[in-house]
């Protein structure tokens, strides 16, 4: 692995500076939202990366944050950053704040602005190393989506930056600021079950062989961008990748982006929901950035769900949380004197006199705009205190994800050891290409030891 930063370099060569410059900085005044009167010592100005789905949802969250302010966004997408500009400066005018929003097709762009404190990383998945990488480099705080990472040392290379550069960074593990969530993390903690002996953590499938046929790339799209470090030569555009949405009148995108279901380009819905439901599993029983030390895939030996093993003798594994719903995603606790079980707007426990059992049905979106976790963000940007999801949490809760893939894509167990972060006597599971893989060119990965 080569470093990205070479003795001599300049922050701009380093970061790619494309030869557009910038005109300069942008001078915002006081403003107010909500009657709160914001002076500008106290604001937080976000530049996004990633316009899809998942940055305007991020954006309905970090909208409600009295101190907030968007002044660019970043797509390789052009429709996709003209609807981000038309959407936030509507917001900037029903606020009384300056209407003005930059867009950028390459984010080095965005990194060379001095006027923006942190960065929301929502790109695929193969993006969020660079990304956040080259953010805490140029000086910027990071919010970034989960999964953390691609790969296992993608992860780690992260964390160094982050810790390098003394910068915040808070992984979008919403779950994290739910209060169910948060309910059920402390009875388990307190021993309200007793000792935890069992968590069934239902996710959904893992990715499966990148099948779609080639389709020609739209004018509006630059997809060599898209693609950026990735080097599989089976890779190519279609438009389930990278879904498609028109202006006037505007039609949004009908699917999330299908690069999540593939192995060439996403992890799965192990990844997906076990970046969610495998990263509250690890918080209750105190595994934050630690992990299982054996990975047994589904189907080996007879085994009937992928099965992780933690070094004191809790056992998780990837199956429904709950008999009357078992395509649900969710988490089952199972200690000796009880279980909890806990998913987004239900809580339910053995013992009712812990806690009412709680069942609400949540609509499509309202999860992703609830605003409790970026508002911990943007406390943390101003305090420099960690976040409640900070980017060790993401790391491991990566790594668990990806081994459970490794594993079951060699088709037997592995084993890891959290504390020196290797496989145990495995050459084969450290050659795979979730562990690391080799950047195509002119992309590099930086170092993470």
């Amino acid at each position: 692995m080569e470093n990205g930063k070479k003795k001599g370099m300049t922050r701009r060569e380093f970061l790619g500076f494309s030869a557009l410059g910038l005109a300069g900085l942008t001078i915002l005044p006081s403003w107010s939202m909500n009657g709160i009167r914001i002076a500008p010592s106290d604001r937080v100005v976000l530049g996004f990366i990633g316009l899809g789905q998942q940055g305007l949802s991020d954006f309905g969250g970090f909208a409600q944050c009295p101190g907030v302010q968007v002044a660019a966004g970043c797509d390789v997408d052009s429709m996709k950053r003209e609807r981000f500009v038309r959407r936030i400066t509507k917001w900037q005018a029903e606020n009384g704040m300056p209407q003005r929003c930059d867009q950028y097709e390459f984010y080095e762009e965005i990194l060379e602005r001095k006027d923006i404190d942190a960065i929301e990383v929502a790109t695929p998945d193969h993006w969020h190393a660079l990304c956040t990488i080259h953010s805490c480099q140029s000086g910027k705080d990071v919010y970034c989506q989960k999964p953390l990472a691609y790969t296992i040392t993608e992860g780690l290379a992260m964390v160094k930056a982050v810790r390098e550069n003394k910068r915040v960074l808070q992984v979008g593990s919403q779950q994290r600021s739910d209060k169910e969530f948060q309910q059920a993390i402390a009875l388990v903690q307190q021993g309200a079950i007793g000792h935890i002996e069992k968590i069934y953590a239902r996710v959904g499938e893992p990715p499966k062989p990148f099948d779609l046929p080639e389709q020609p790339v739209p004018n509006n799209l630059n997809f060599n961008q898209w693609m950026g470090p990735l080097n599989d030569p089976k890779i190519h555009y279609h438009p389930d990748l990278c879904p498609p949405i028109s202006l006037d009148p505007e039609k949004n995108e009908q699917l999330w982006g299908a690069w999540r279901w593939y192995r060439e380009t996403g992890n799965g819905y192990t990844s997906d929901w076990g970046a969610h439901m495998f990263d509250i599993a690890q918080a209750a029983i105190g595994m934050d950035g630690s992990g299982p030390v054996e990975y047994i895939p589904k189907g080996y030996n007879g085994t009937k769900y992928a099965t992780m093993k933690y070094a004191n003798g809790i056992v998780m594994t990837e199956q429904p949380y709950r008999e009357d719903n078992p395509n649900a995603q969710g988490i089952q606790f199972i200690g000796d004197k009880g279980w909890i079980k806990v998913a987004r707007g239900y809580i339910e426990c053995s013992d009712p006199s812990l806690l009412e059992k709680k069942e609400t049905k949540i609509a499509k979106g309202q999860y992703e705009t609830s605003a409790p976790h970026m508002q911990n963000f943007i406390d943390c940007v101003r305090s420099r205190e960690n976040p409640i999801a900070p980017v060790e949490v993401g790391c491991s809760t990566n790594t668990l994800c990806c081994l459970t893939n490794i594993a079951l894509e060699l088709g037997r167990p592995v084993k890891w050891n959290p504390a020196t972060l290797s496989f145990v006597n495995d050459k084969e599971a450290a050659a795979h290409r979730l562990y690391w893989y080799q950047y195509r060119n002119p992309y590099s990965l930086p170092d993470w030891y």
